[in-house]
């Protein structure tokens, strides 16, 4: 997308979508954090018969985050940088979100920042970040070493988990890309953690369905979308039937934990739940969802990923409503609202007026934005 054919108007309305994307998957993160790991039962054991109907406490205080949402901002962090480096002709956005997954592995070990780290940029000096949160195994081996994976061979190639799903909404933000090419790089990206075609799809269908709604399409026609991309996918059978299964559920009764629980089944052992799960209770909660806070609700309380499947339809409802429809009791308390709210008003402004920030040469670049993103 050419940066004159942005006006003000379109401008605003693109940044409104960005932060509603990021800040409702953070908060969706918080809000599934304290659930990790209960059943449907213990949830309503522990939190009344409604079970979860606000922030808890988790990681020792209300509205903290988990792995998910660090990751989330690596991810942006890297696409920006992928932008800034295309002026020096190395165009290969994979190579920089890795390096960005590398940076985040950094904090999951180092005791803080470190500044003799030349190419750690803005981000990677937030001291809060260095903090373990229920890192998902998958990721800490991915992004273990400086190996960059393919589709033929991927990392973790039995990994099916919902983790990398849980990071990849930014990837449909990239407004000015075909959505073909949304997909194509978030499974790349998302292969260098969880090679089972059925995690790196599931991310592949959070982006292309972000994508649309950031695009303007209605919820269910950028489900369609995606449906009709990943048609053309191997191994796509168990994404699709999960798309499939959650626009189905719409029609068959009111919502309420009984469905959700019937898309991601709590009695299920661990290792037979997948992203598809998370990725089928959150479009269906959000195509059910007569507000964020009810939507989110809906996504977290049950067995399965709590915390994938809160943060994915976080940013499923973020992206279409925008950050005004994000509840404000939630918001005042969520951990690095700060740090969110400045990496995607940076990303918007990367998108929009990138030319005027950088450029081939060092006459047409501001000195302040290439220190944020290095182009390393």
């Amino acid at each position: 997308m050419v940066t004159g054919l942005w006006g003000r108007i379109e401008q605003q309305d693109f940044r409104s979508r960005i932060r509603g994307t990021l800040l409702g998957a953070a908060l969706g993160d918080a809000l599934g954090a304290p659930l990790a790991g209960l059943s449907l039962d213990a949830i309503r054991a522990a939190h009344g018969p409604d079970g979860l109907t606000g922030p808890a406490a988790a990681h020792g205080r209300r509205g903290r985050v988990t792995a998910a949402t660090q990751l989330t901002l690596f991810t942006v962090d890297g696409l920006i940088r992928a932008h800034v480096r295309r002026d020096t002709g190395a165009w290969h956005p994979p190579t920089d979100v890795h390096r960005a997954y590398r940076r985040w592995a950094a904090t999951q070990h180092d005791w803080g920042p470190d500044e003799r780290r030349e190419d750690n940029g803005w981000l990677a000096q937030e001291e809060w970040l260095y903090a373990r949160r229920d890192p998902d195994r998958a990721c800490l081996t991915g992004f273990g070493d400086d190996v960059l994976a393919t589709l033929d061979h991927p990392k973790n190639p039995a990994a099916r988990g919902a983790a990398a799903a849980a990071r990849s909404a930014p990837f449909g933000l990239l407004v000015g890309w075909e959505p073909a090419l949304v997909l194509q790089l978030t499974v790349e990206c998302a292969a260098q953690s969880h090679g089972h075609p059925t995690a790196h799809l599931s991310a592949g269908a959070l982006a292309v369905i972000v994508h649309g709604l950031i695009r303007g399409d209605s919820l269910d026609a950028a489900v369609q979308r995606a449906l009709g991309l990943l048609g053309a996918r191997p191994g796509h059978q168990p994404v699709t039937d999960a798309l499939q299964r959650a626009t189905a559920a719409v029609t068959q009764g009111p919502p309420g934990p009984d469905a959700v629980e019937a898309l991601s089944p709590g009695d299920a052992a661990p290792e037979a739940r997948d992203a598809t799960h998370a990725l089928a209770v959150a479009v269906y909660c959000a195509l059910v969802a007569e507000d964020v806070a009810h939507g989110l609700r809906l996504a977290v309380n049950h067995g399965g990923d709590s915390v994938a499947a809160g943060a994915l339809c976080g940013a499923l409802l973020g992206a279409l409503h925008g950050e005004t429809a994000l509840p404000p009791a939630w918001l005042v308390e969520l951990e690095g609202r700060a740090t969110l709210l400045e990496l995607c008003d940076d990303f918007a402004l990367e998108m929009t007026q990138g030319p005027t920030l950088h450029g081939p040469s060092a006459s047409a670049s501001a000195p302040g934005w290439l220190a944020r993103y290095p182009r390393g």
